[in-house]
Parts: structure tokens; sequence; C-alpha cells
């Protein structure tokens, strides 16, 4: 049994696998540099403005004495860093092969870069594990765990088994491939297990949000709603956040007077335009077929030859990786053979720096290009374009950007090319550098308008505010407390409902029968002193007869349309209409539930419902939002509401409801009367929000939503009744 509770925030705990300094000790010196990244540059402002601890791996420090390690933990401690130390096999097995040797290509649908034996699962498990014990050990009440990345995918769960009440996020920096390659990982099971341990789980586009939740529903066989997730006890939140850059430290480094001389320096005194790449020297980022769409440019336009160059900056990474090292000695081949082909005594038509910048010389980069070049054949984001477009204080330049590089769903303006297409690339880089000055400004003007308003300061605003607002889960000490809340509480009403709630589902709605424990623990409730019981149910009025006739309990179907007050009472109709437009709403069910195998249509007597528990779940699932939005259009002028159930679309006449039920039920209680109810789905909202804040509201099952309190099961349920029945 859980309850969902109020937790004053904490400070912030950013975890990732790398701390955003990079720790060395070289001729008895002790070194802390910043690091290079879109996660240590993002993360690292917002870090310094808190009082938060970032966790996180230091560099290699296998080869520190005692004495130099703890000096460099004293160090980072200053900075509110924790150092996670990795042993050098650790590494190796855990970050080079099974992060970046399988998990990163396959992210990024490079099938044929995934290795033929993979191994060292017990190195990813084991570092994850190491990552759960640090946090764990700094971890206070109210702290609030934000997890990032693929690195870490088993660290939610791990820190949800060992700090159950804990707000955790997580954030997946590089893509979320489609189900079908996502099925090809090895352990893809116990990774999205591992995800899911958080209450809000965060991706750069809200295509990787679908592709998430397909892969949930696909090889967990979870019940997703796209942006919520049903697991366990627990609800999911799976949202979008497109990620930003400090675009105003961008501006500021733009307009700097050493930076624009730099910029001078790197145009030189001749007009010769300049196009610019700046990338991780990595195979995701279309190094290769950028160099071949420049060379079919230089080719098919001999009139550029002299007057263009490109500067390429290849920002050496993850050098202990094979796959790394080859791609390397291609790009630098294929760097050679274009210059060998173009140069001129005067002229090279490459600029190739195989090294890091700092800032301020990649601003200046960013500063002096005419034409930047973001054509990555797959990115999460790419921080660099946005980056470049904050830079451009003079409206200037021009964004050629891949339509695979997840800003490319924020960044109309940019001109959007298909890498794969090496020709088409060509002529779009050649329409850039045609744009006359109107039509630069133009863009770059709508380009930086987006790049501001969602900057990494927003971003970060966005996913935290998201996260303070998931509830938090704790253990209910007592469930017969709930009586003694309040000393002028004298009655109880209880308005239960039934399939979901006090039964499991069945994959038919009539085989969903209560059992005699059931009917023998209503009884003895209804039997308690001062305490009335109704059922309000979606079922028919025959079905509640012919189980609880035979109780002194209230029964109320179809949602409300029916009511018995009492065994020596007779059924009473909510309204006297039928539902209207019922044959033509009839046609309509049916049409759907021969297209959709495995669902039904029930009639009752005032409601039509369509149900599709046994049908496949993905095509269910879209069916039912495809019947939603149809009966909604068609219905729009007709005095019915459409209800969405689990599993089942239902239409009822307007104005019925579980609201109306239990104000119907409670019409005749006295003010001291405490009125609890349960329910598990959509209809059971309106019997919660008919009651004012000083009633108790329990929600059974994950299914999110307003409520006091919350049970995992029917049989908590029933527990939970058994034992207020014995509280008199």
């Amino acid at each position: 049994m859980v309850r969902e509770v109020g937790v004053t925030m904490g400070r912030l705990l950013i975890i990732s696998n790398r701390l955003p300094m990079t720790a060395t000790h070289e001729a008895g010196k002790l070194r802390i540099e910043a690091s290079a990244g879109g996660l240590a540059t993002g993360l690292s402002g917002p870090h310094a403005a808190g009082d938060g601890l970032w966790i996180g791996w230091p560099g290699p420090t296998w080869s520190l004495d005692a004495a130099q390690r703890e000096e460099l933990d004293l160090a980072l401690h200053a900075r509110r860093l924790v150092p996670v130390h990795l042993g050098e096999d650790d590494v190796r097995r855990h970050y080079e092969n099974f992060s970046n040797g399988l998990l990163w290509p396959l992210f990024h649908y490079l099938l044929d870069q995934v290795p033929l034996r993979v191994g060292d699962w017990d190195a990813y498990q084991r570092v994850n594990a190491l990552f759960a014990d640090h946090v764990a050990s700094v971890y206070e009440s109210g702290d609030r765990i934000w997890v990032h990345d693929y690195q870490l995918l088993l660290l939610p769960q791990m820190l949800r088994d060992r700090l159950p009440g804990a707000r955790i996020g997580f954030f997946l920096h590089i893509p979320f491939p489609a189900s079908a390659v996502l099925r090809a990982l090895p352990h893809r099971e116990e990774l999205l297990r591992g995800v899911l341990g958080a209450d809000l789980i965060g991706l750069h586009t809200q295509s990787y949000v679908r592709h998430f939740a397909a892969a949930l529903l696909r090889i967990l066989g979870l019940d997703t709603r796209v942006d919520r997730i049903e697991h366990g006890e627990r609800s999911v939140c799976v949202r979008s956040f497109p990620m930003g850059v400090d675009a105003t430290e961008w501006a500021r480094l733009g307009n700097d007077a050493t930076v624009q001389a730099r910029t001078r320096e790197i145009r030189g005194p001749d007009d010769c335009r300049i196009l610019l790449g700046i990338d991780r020297l990595d195979y995701t980022k279309g190094i290769p077929r950028r160099l071949l769409a420049y060379e079919e440019l230089l080719r098919a336009r001999p009139e550029l030859q002299g007057r263009v160059r490109l500067i390429q900056v290849a920002v050496p990474s993850r050098g202990g990786v094979g796959a790394y090292r080859e791609f390397r000695q291609q790009i630098d081949a294929r760097v050679g053979r274009i210059n060998g082909a173009f140069a001129t005594p005067t002229w090279t038509p490459i600029h190739y720096l195989h090294r890091g910048q700092d800032r301020e010389e990649v601003a200046a980069l960013y500063r002096a290009a005419d034409v930047m070049l973001v054509t990555p054949i797959r990115d999460g984001m790419n921080l660099v374009a946005k980056e470049f477009l904050a830079t451009r204080t003079d409206e200037e330049g021009v964004l050629v950007l891949s339509e695979f590089a997840g800003a490319a769903a924020e960044l109309d303006g940019a001109i959007e090319v298909n890498p794969y297409d090496v020709q088409g690339t060509s002529r779009a880089i050649g329409h850039a550098l045609d744009l006359d000055r109107e039509e630069r400004r133009r863009r770059m003007v709508r380009l930086r308008q987006r790049v501001f308003a969602a900057d990494v300061h927003g971003w970060v605003s966005d996913f935290l505010t998201a996260l303070d607002e998931r509830p938090i889960v704790l253990p209910l000490v007592s469930p017969s407390s709930i009586e003694h809340r309040d000393a002028v509480v004298r009655r109880l009403a209880a308005a239960l409902d039934h399939d979901g709630t006090l039964v499991g589902f069945t994959p038919r709605p009539q085989d969903a029968v209560p059992d005699a424990e059931l009917v023998g623990l209503l009884g003895r409730l209804s039997r308690r002193t001062r305490t009335h019981v109704h059922i309000v149910s979606g079922r028919p009025r025959e079905d509640l007869d012919r189980w609880f006739g035979g109780l002194s309990i209230g029964l109320h179907a179809e949602h409300g349309h029916w009511s018995r007050l009492g065994a020596d009472n007779a059924w009473r109709r909510a309204m006297a209409s039928e539902l209207p437009s019922a044959d033509a709403i009839g046609v309509i069910l049916d049409d759907w539930a021969a297209r959709t195998p495995g669902s039904f249509v029930e009639r009752k007597s005032a409601t039509l419902a369509w149900h599709w528990r046994n049908a496949d779940p993905d095509r269910g699932r879209r069916q039912e939002s495809e019947l939603r939005l149809h009966l909604a259009e068609l219905l729009s002028n007709v005095a019915v509401e459409v209800l969405v159930g689990d599993h089942v679309v239902e239409v009822r006449p307007h104005g019925v409801s579980k609201g109306h039920a239990v104000a119907l039920a409670t019409a005749a209680c006295t003010p001291d009367t405490l009125v609890l109810a349960m329910g598990d789905d959509r209809t059971d909202d309106d019997l919660f929000a008919a009651l004012g804040d000083n009633h108790v509201t329990v929600r059974v099952g994950n299914r999110s939503g307003d409520s006091t309190l919350r049970l995992v099961s029917p049989n908590e349920a029933r527990a939970f009744l058994a034992a207020l029945a014995e509280h008199d």
C-alpha cells in the first residue's frame, strides 16, 4: 500500500559517467581541467549556481598513490564533485567496450558497427552498481537525483531499490532508436527496466518518446500511453525536452573584441568563403560524406575552386576504441586525397584540425563561417548548430543541417539535407553559398529566436519542474488510520468501483464475477457500525443485482445511470432519455470491432462500449485513438460523452457519471460522515471529483491521477477494506 505525499525539495544530485572536469597528475602537480562535451558545458552552469553535487568518474586515476588520490578527492569535493574511481579494466570493459562499442552504434542505427561477440555485461552492471552505492551514500531526504545518458541505463532502478522514496529523473542525450532496431540489443529487457526506475524520463524529441513507448510495448509488453508508462505500482512520465545551449554566453563571446579580432585573422585578407565543420571525431557525425559532398561541389562548380575553403575541426574522441582509430585513418586519407587533387600553390581546399579548441577559438570560427555544416548521419540533438546560431549576433551565416539530427525538429530556417544523399548535400551547400543577404538574415533571425527562447537554462528548468511534479510514493502505515485523521468523523460511507478495483480484469467483462470472499467482505463492511456501502460500477444492473442483490448495500449501475439505494428499494433511472443516436453509434463500434481482431462491443441499457483488451496491444491502442477522435468529431452536437477507460471506449448519455451516483448515495449522509471513494480508471475520476478535500479517495492500480491514497492491486484493496471492517 502506498500513498502520495509532498516532499520538500533538497539539493540537485547530477550523475553522469564523467565529471565536468578531468583530473591529471603530471610532474608531481595536480591539474583539474574543464571537460569538453555538451553535457559538461550544459550542466556546469546549473551546478555552479546551486548547492548540489555532481557524481561521476574523474578520469584515469589508477596510477595515483594514496596521497595523490586524497589530494585529488579534496580538490574535487571543494568543487562539490564526488568522484567515482574506476579501475582501468572497468573503464575498458564498461565504457569502451559495452557503452561505446555496443550501445552507441546501436542507438545510432549503425548495426554494422555492433561487434560480432557482445561481452562485458557484467562490467556494465558492476559499474552501474558502484555509481548507485556512491549516490546512496551522499543522498539526503528531499534531494532530486538526475541521471544522465546511456552509460548508466541500469542506475535509475538500482537507485529505486536503494532509495524507494527518492525523486529520480533520467535523461538520454543520444537518439532512442525504433523498436525494430532496439530488438537487436542483447540485455534489452534489463536495460529498459533499469531506465523505468526513474519517475521522469527525458529525451530530446517527440519521435524518440514514441520509439521508447513502442519498445516498452513490444519488448516488455507494458501498457503505454506515449507520455506515461504504467509500471508495477508506479506511473513513469516520459517527455521530450530538447536541450539548448547557453545562448547568452555564446552571444557574449561572439561580441568579444578579442574573438572578433581572431575572426578577422581566420578569414584573412582575401574574399575566400569559409565552410565550417566542428565535430567530435565520431563515425556518427557524417564527416566522410560531408567531405565527398564538398569534393562534388568543387567538381560541379569549378568557379568555386580558390574561392571557398572548408575548415574541418575533428576533436579527438575515444581513441581507445578500435573503430575510432580506424575511422581517423579514413578521414586523414580522404582529406589528403582531396587536397592533393585540388590544391594550388596559393589555396588549400581543406584545413583539417585534429585537436580540441578552446571556447574563444570556437566562437571565432563560428563568426568566421559563411556556411556552418552540421551533417551527422544520426545525432541525438547536436548543440554545435545552436552554438553557431547564438554566436552570430551579426545575423549572418547559413546553417546546413542534417534531417537526422535531433535539432532539425526545432530549427526551421536551416537548409535541411539528407547526408546519405551526397549529390543533394553538395547542391544544398552551393545553395547556401548563393543566398543573398536579405534571405540569410531572414533565416538567421528566426533561428536565433528559437535558440534564445529554448536555451540550456530553460531545458534544466523545464525538466526539474516536471520532475518536481511527479508524486513521491511511500509506505502507508495503517489502512484503518483514515478514520482517526479528524476527531469529528463519526460515520463512514464507502463508494466502491468493481472491475479493476475489487476484482481483477478478465478477457471478457462477464467473466469478472465476484467470489464468495468478496461478497462476504462487503457484507461484513455493511454491518459495521455507522457505515454505508455503495457499489458504483459500469456494469449492467442485472449483473449487480445477481451478485450483490442480497446485501444491504447501495448499487449504482452503468456509471450511475441506474441506482438502487438498498435491498428493499427499486431500481431508478437517473434520467428518462435513452442513449441518443444509439443505432448509429452501434454501427460505428461494430465496424471498429470487425476491423480490430479480439475486440467486441458491449451493449447496455443506456451505454455502448467497445472493449479491446484481447486485441493486439499496439493495434488496439492505435484503433482506440482513432475511434476516440472519430466519435468526438461525429458526436460533437449530440448529447453524449465519450469516455476512455482501461482498454475500453464507452459512449454514455451526457450528464450521467459516477459523480452523479455518489451525490445520490451521500444525499442523506450527515455532515460528520467521511466518504471513502475507491476506483481504478478514468470513469472513477468523476467519482473522486464529486468529493471535497475533506474526504478520502483511493486509486487502485498504477494509473496516474490525483488521489489521497494509492493501492497496488485489487488484492490490496480488499485487504484495506478488511482492515477497515475489523476496526469498529
